[in-house]
């Protein structure tokens, strides 16, 4: 699978963690350069504490429109395994995500 926004691939992995239709990619598939920090956080009650990061190419901003739980609910959740779950990153907000 495929991340792109704005011409650029922020993260590439035929390792991804579909959960509830988005594709969770492994840390070591993002491209950091694009990403900066967010003070945004969202609570869910099966996932936990999810984190946001802004992606940044060219200059143009995408606020949030990644996110990531960094220690995720241990339990699973409609048979969705939290092994392997923690630090991976979904998109959203206009993030193309393809084969």
């Amino acid at each position: 699978m495929r991340a792109t926004w704005n011409g650029a691939t922020l993260a590439e992995s035929d390792d991804t963690l579909v959960v509830e239709g988005n594709h969770y990619f492994p840390a070591e598939s993002i491209r950091s350069e694009y990403f900066l920090d967010s003070d945004t956080n969202t609570t869910c009650r099966w996932e936990g504490e999810a984190s946001y990061k802004t992606i940044r190419v060219d200059g143009q901003e995408n606020p949030g429109a990644a996110w990531y739980y960094p220690d995720p609910e241990p339990a699973d959740y409609a048979g969705h395994p939290r092994e392997g779950f923690a630090g991976r990153s979904a998109f959203w907000r206009g993030v193309t995500v393809e084969p």
